[in-house]
């Protein structure tokens, strides 16, 4: 059973849309794997509220940011707001803190309709 359903927006599309098949497959693969079962190998917390979805293809690392939007008493979403491929041990902050501005932006958006 499904515990969120993902939705992406249009940053996160465009990276998956600028990966090889079979690295955008499996990263595809992983946040469907992720909204059945809570694993912190797929999808984990990094800071505040922004988690990420975590896929390895021949050697790169990569990463989906995404925050969750529980408004809705019907749905759980996860919302996907960016990817990158992960060169370093840790997260870039600016990755994070686009990943913040877009949560900000997609709330904002939101309580206006």
């Amino acid at each position: 059973m499904k515990k969120f359903t993902t939705n992406f927006l249009e940053d996160a599309n465009e990276f998956l849309a600028s990966l090889d098949t079979k690295s955008a497959t499996k990263l595809l693969f992983v946040i469907d794997s992720a909204e059945s079962v809570m694993n912190p190998k797929l999808f984990k917390k990094l800071k505040g509220e922004i988690w990420e979805f975590k896929s390895k293809y021949i050697g790169k690392q990569n990463r989906l940011l995404a925050f969750w939007d529980k408004s809705d008493k019907e749905d759980t979403l996860v919302i996907a707001t960016h990817g990158f491929v992960k060169k370093t041990q840790k997260t870039p902050p600016k990755e994070i803190a686009k990943a913040e501005k877009l949560r900000q932006l997609y709330f904002s958006n939101k309580s206006k309709i």
